[in-house]
């Protein structure tokens, strides 16, 4: 009798360790799974500034702007894209997946597009009936609204990593390893009104 009792509870122990140790597997693979979510984010997001500094350069360069506005535009969309790979980290194996405090360098960008496209200056553009102008127009809203859906879907990613970090058992058995932990990427990153058609 007594050996089915110590028997009884050595099997009722080690199928309670197997289950705790599946648990912690499943929430370290399922963190592990939401960093690299945050990694794609900041990846797209990335990817979809640049195509927008990209746009602006190219409309500032086309000649149909004045120089003073295409002055504007050249210097905000170079400065994004210099800012895009200015800190490299030698170290880091996933070089460029953090934001660097690129937020005022892109926000300045947002507000020079405001500023510069207005309702006249895009009717103005658009009336010289020149391709690459139309173009250059339709990229710059295209990745405008782009850049605004990748930093949502960043900060989401962001967001769910932290609830997840914030777990009791993630925090004490460390599922997180030495991950820092994501920041959210706060900017303004407003369509032009005149490009929003």
């Amino acid at each position: 009798m007594l050996d089915i009792d110590v028997l009884q509870v050595a099997t009722f122990l080690v199928i309670v360790v197997i289950g705790v140790a599946w648990y912690l597997s499943y929430s370290a693979a399922r963190l592990d799974r939401l960093h690299a979510k945050v990694e794609g984010a900041m990846s797209a997001l990335d990817a979809q500034l640049v195509r927008r500094a990209e746009a602006t350069l190219e409309l500032a360069n086309s000649g149909a702007l004045d120089p003073a506005t295409a002055l504007l535009l050249a210097d905000a969309a170079t400065e994004s894209i210099e800012r895009t790979t200015e800190h490299p980290l030698a170290e880091d194996l996933l070089d460029g997946q953090h934001f660097g405090g690129r937020e005022e360098t892109e926000a300045v960008l947002t507000e020079i597009l405001a500023v510069t496209l207005t309702d006249d200056v895009v009717a103005r553009l658009l009336a010289q009936d020149d391709e690459l102008v139309a173009d250059s127009l339709d990229r710059i809203a295209a990745s405008a609204l782009r850049v605004r859906m990748a930093r949502r879907f960043h900060n989401d990613a962001v967001r769910e990593v932290r609830r997840v970090r914030q777990k009791r058992v993630v925090r004490w058995f460390r599922l997180a390893g030495h991950a820092a932990l994501p920041a959210r990427v706060e900017f303004d990153d407003a369509l032009p009104p005149a490009l929003a058609r």
